[in-house]
């Protein structure tokens, strides 16, 4: 997609810094607010998006959070993913959409993982999701398929968990906030003006500064670089997960559920054959933001162990294709982080999602929209995920991260 490399004003009622998943969300959910008529300008450094997080998922969707809220966001995803169209206007245009639910399945190796799973289920019981917990015995019966082995618990939904067209979402939200009127450049921004408890401008690459009301901080596994510009510290940082495709001699005859082995490694349904794993080294640092080169040796060395032990038909398998993507991990509580900073009130985050950025991106960019336009949240109410929680070491833990 090609975007001009210079903006046609000079002020900007909202500067969104990032047009990737969650910058496009809010672009597309401010021009869909009656009560916004402002002017955006969506700051994307690389419109080819080749190494954004966004196009680096593996386009999934789960209601198997520890916190309700987590759930909640994904309810909305399902919401909004299942009546696409409706929601942009009857556009005939755009497609239906469904989700391929293969469902998630989380495997305990001990009673303290297993508590957990437990503990997980009330949440996402109380908040409507259709979580089951499981017994080895009542896996076996399922899947037989699996090696189950040092397993306690497994945990499953098989209701609106799985597979969903992320990118078909992506590019539809791009499309029309640019046909409603919000202007995208491919640029970078390199500097903030700040004055006190505000910010002011955006300096960028090109040399323009662009006085603005709101600057949206949706800029990925780089968002503590953007704050900083504004004098800021935010706790995310770029944390490598890698992603393989592979084609199996003896495909299993029914889906593979998305399964999280108690290793870390997870492995799930792709069709015709084939599947896609997921996995990261033990040791995890923070890489640069522009490293994105395979660890060939994690597929021999773990991945590739792990999944044949699980599923012992896997022992014969080929890769056909991988990559190396970010999360942007929020290193306090593995939590989004969004809303305004406390002291510079019109800096908004949108940050921090730690893996499962794309499958909030919906109730992420309604939320901004409707901060920005009234002051508050009018829908689900995410005050939770402000930054002021890390000022007062308040974490919200997530622990169902993979």
């Amino acid at each position: 997609m090609s975007y001009p490399a210079t903006p046609s004003r000079s002020e900007y009622d909202v500067v969104i810094i990032g047009g990737a998943i969650m910058g496009s969300s809010t672009a597309w959910f401010l021009t869909d607010n009656p009560d916004f008529d402002g002017r955006i300008l969506v700051v994307e450094r690389d419109p080819t998006y080749e190494f954004a997080s966004t196009t680096h998922t593996n386009s999934c969707i789960r209601q198997q959070f520890s916190t309700e809220l987590n759930v909640r966001l994904s309810q909305f995803t399902v919401e909004f993913l299942k009546n696409l169209r409706d929601y942009m206007g009857g556009d005939p245009r755009v497609p239906d959409l469904s989700i391929r639910s293969f469902g998630y399945l989380y495997l305990a190796g001990s009673e303290s993982a297993a508590n957990v799973l437990r503990e997980n289920h009330q949440v996402q019981r109380a908040a409507g999701a259709a979580t089951e917990l499981l017994t080895p015995d009542e896996i076996a019966a399922r899947y037989p398929f699996y090696n189950l082995d040092g397993i306690v618990l497994g945990s499953i939904n098989t209701k609106d968990e799985g597979y969903w067209d992320g990118a078909t979402v992506f590019d539809w939200w791009k499309r029309r906030a640019r046909e409603r009127g919000a202007e995208y450049i491919a640029n970078e921004v390199i500097a903030i003006g700040r004055q006190g408890g505000r910010v002011e401008s955006a300096t960028l690459a090109s040399g323009e500064t662009i006085s603005c009301g709101h600057i949206v901080n949706a800029s990925g596994p780089r968002a503590a670089r953007t704050a900083r510009m504004a004098g800021l510290d935010l706790p995310v940082e770029p944390r490598k997960r890698f992603t393989w495709v592979f084609k199996a001699e003896k495909p299993i005859p029914v889906d593979l559920p998305l399964t999280i082995d108690p290793s870390g490694v997870h492995v799930r349904e792709n069709g015709g054959g084939t599947y896609m794993a997921g996995g990261y080294p033990d040791i995890d640092p923070a890489p640069d933001h522009d490293d994105f080169a395979m660890n060939h040796d994690l597929w021999e060395d773990k991945v590739w162990c792990a999944i044949a032990t699980r599923i012992p038909q896997f022992e014969a398998v080929r890769v056909q294709t991988e990559w190396a993507g970010h999360y942007a991990m929020n290193t306090f509580d593995q939590n989004a982080i969004i809303g305004p900073h406390p002291e510079v009130a019109n800096f908004l985050f949108l940050n921090g999602f730690s893996g499962h950025g794309l499958q909030q991106s919906p109730a992420m960019g309604r939320a901004t929209a409707e901060w920005i336009a009234h002051g508050s949240y009018r829908t689900l109410d995410l005050t939770a995920f402000h930054y002021d929680r890390i000022d007062l070491n308040r974490p919200i833990v997530e622990k169902a991260i993979i």
